[in-house]
């Protein structure tokens, strides 16, 4: 193993800093608790209910400890895929890097000797998640702290290969016309730099580029494929891509040809009409939170499989790995990039935390978008109206024109919070090409009415929307239900009650041609702040018997168990 650890480092391909690692959680980084992990590994995975819970969810501090070796003297570079939520690094003892917000890669460029067992040690400070939601980094689940995702080495060469993308556009007689671009950066004296690569067994030929030293500049070639496998749900054809800067840097990863675009109100893959159905999604597994190993990522798939989802949803972005595992199972993302606020409210009213999210979009643009699942950048959750005063409105249309120009091949979204929908366009939609509709009609409001009054209100509120917005695609991209089996059977909260309202929402939107899809609000049950008991619902039905601290919406318990929901929607979907 140690072999193979030397000779991925040898060749600048990232290694995994794998194998054990000590985590020690308080305010100190060593002491009587130390634990032996593999990462990634979340300090407070366990027991998010109750008076433990709480205390959990407040956050802590995490320290965790590795000791590693490289072959060779010379720079390198520790790669850190998430941690939440303030990031303190030390190697040797030296000061390296701080870094605040989960779900964003960040790196730690140092010098190491080959004759010496270097000491990596990160403080992961997770305490008082009510600041950080203030301070613009709003969760929609649980406080989970620490390393969340995997951490990697790899040596530091002249230059680096940054952010690849891809955009595939089909011609009359079915071939694809595939663009490819990179950023080059270059840490070396200025100079022409080459690109070499290949897509599948077509070789990638870029032009030389002069790139400053410590700039970047972009690379970008054209090439013709004349028979291509196209990617898509049902037939998810992936192509290896590889790019090199001979004897520097490397990249290498699977990506799929398909082309994504919007005809009026309608969504168009590869040519054909697009209709979503699928459920959100969290990254979050029993006793592991949102630190997911493989077997987390994988039944998570496969219950999106069992319910015959084409797509899903996710308000924070989702680690590369899982996305692989959706890119290979031809299932569609709904991609939040970005802040996350909740409903209706906007946190990021001053120029400097307006400042943080647009770079918080574009690193998790960057990251993720030569993944062919992602079907769309997600600008916001649940916005209300023309948006709040603070700058939200010119901010997503700022976002919006500049995904179009940088990343042409996807959509832009916007998730609008259905009982405060806009009642005329407006700056903040003008550049938007999907819109999502939050629907709870049956269970925050009309909880008592007939499934016949409940379909007409559903179809009445996504008419509203149709009228503001005539020329736009339109997706209901969160609707639901709590659901467990201490409430009767068909009462709010019951699992027949679920069922229930789901079949007449979907049946609904079954009737609504022009309709680009609907998404379950959610896959699985996940945990919440301790504090969270439902929301609204309390005060309609009195008596409820909800978890505080558990979402229940989901078609899935939270260990996984299929309520009698998951088989309407499966039966809606097939």
């Amino acid at each position: 193993m140690l072999q193979l650890l030397f000779a991925l480092i040898a060749a600048a391909v990232p290694s995994p800093l794998s194998g054990p690692w000590t985590v020690h959680v308080g305010r100190s980084a060593t002491g009587a608790g130390s634990r032996s992990v593999e990462l990634p590994y979340v300090a407070n995975a366990k027991g998010f209910t109750g008076r433990h819970g709480l205390v959990s969810y407040r956050g802590n501090i995490a320290w965790y400890r590795k000791r590693f070796t490289v072959p060779d003297d010379g720079a390198y570079v520790v790669r850190f895929e998430s941690v939440h939520h303030r990031a303190t690094v030390w190697i040797d003892g030296r000061l390296e890097r701080h870094h605040t917000g989960a779900y964003l890669p960040f790196e730690v460029r140092t010098n190491l000797k080959a004759n010496k067992t270097h000491t990596l040690l990160v403080r992961a400070d997770y305490r008082d998640p009510t600041a950080m939601k203030h301070a613009g980094w709003h969760r929609s689940w649980f406080n989970f702290g620490g390393i969340d995702r995997p951490v990697t080495v790899r040596p530091a060469g002249p230059s680096d290969i940054v952010s690849p993308g891809l955009r595939t556009h089909l011609t009359a007689d079915g071939a694809a016309i595939v663009d490819v671009w990179a950023r080059i950066h270059n840490r070396a004296a200025t100079r022409a730099i080459t690109v070499a690569g290949a897509l599948g067994e077509t070789p990638l030929r870029f032009a030389p580029v002069t790139v400053p030293a410590g700039h970047e500049r972009t690379v970008r070639t054209q090439i013709r494929v004349g028979d291509p496998r196209l990617w898509g749900p049902g037939h998810p054809e992936l192509y290896g891509l590889s790019l090199e800067v001979p004897g520097e840097a490397t990249w290498a990863g699977r990506v799929g040809l398909r082309e994504i675009r919007r005809e009026g109100s309608k969504l168009l893959l590869n040519g054909a009409r697009l209709v979503l159905h699928g459920a959100s999604i969290q990254e979050d597994a029993p006793g592991h939170g949102d630190a997911l190993t493989g077997a987390d990522m994988d039944r998570i798939v496969a219950r999106l499989q069992r319910i015959h989802a084409n797509a899903t949803r996710s308000q924070h972005p989702l680690s590369p790995q899982l996305l692989n595992r959706l890119d290979a199972a031809g299932i569609l993302v709904w991609q939040e990039v970005g802040p996350v606020d909740s409903p209706g409210n906007w946190e990021e009213g001053t120029p400097h935390k307006r400042a943080v999210a647009r770079r918080r979009v574009r690193t998790s643009v960057d990251q993720l978008q030569a993944h062919p699942s992602i079907l769309a950048w997600n600008l916001g959750n649940e916005v209300a109206g023309q948006g709040h005063s603070g700058g939200q409105a010119a901010f997503i249309d700022g976002m919006a024109r500049e995904l179009h120009r940088t990343d042409p091949g996807r959509l832009v979204a916007l998730d609008i919070w259905g009982t405060h929908a806009p009642h005329v366009p407006g700056r903040m939609y003008r550049h938007i090409d999907v819109l999502g509709l939050t629907n709870y009609t049956g269970w925050y409001d009309h909880t008592y009415a007939s499934q016949a009054l409940i379909a007409s209100v559903i179809r009445s509120n996504v008419a509203a929307l149709r009228r503001v917005f005539p020329g736009r695609a339109i997706v209901v991209s969160e609707f639901g239900a709590e659901a467990n089996g201490r409430n009767a059977r068909w009462r709010p909260g019951g699992y027949g009650f679920q069922a229930r309202l789901l079949a007449t929402h979907l049946r609904t939107y079954a009737s609504i041609p022009w309709l680009s899809g609907e998404l379950v609000w959610t896959l699985n049950d996940f945990a919440v702040s301790p504090l969270f008991l439902g929301g609204s619902i309390n005060g309609i039905v009195p008596g409820i018997h909800l978890v505080r601290g558990l979402n229940q919406k989901g078609l899935f318990t939270y260990s996984g168990r299929p309520k009698p929901a998951a088989a309407v929607v499966a039966k809606a979907f097939g």
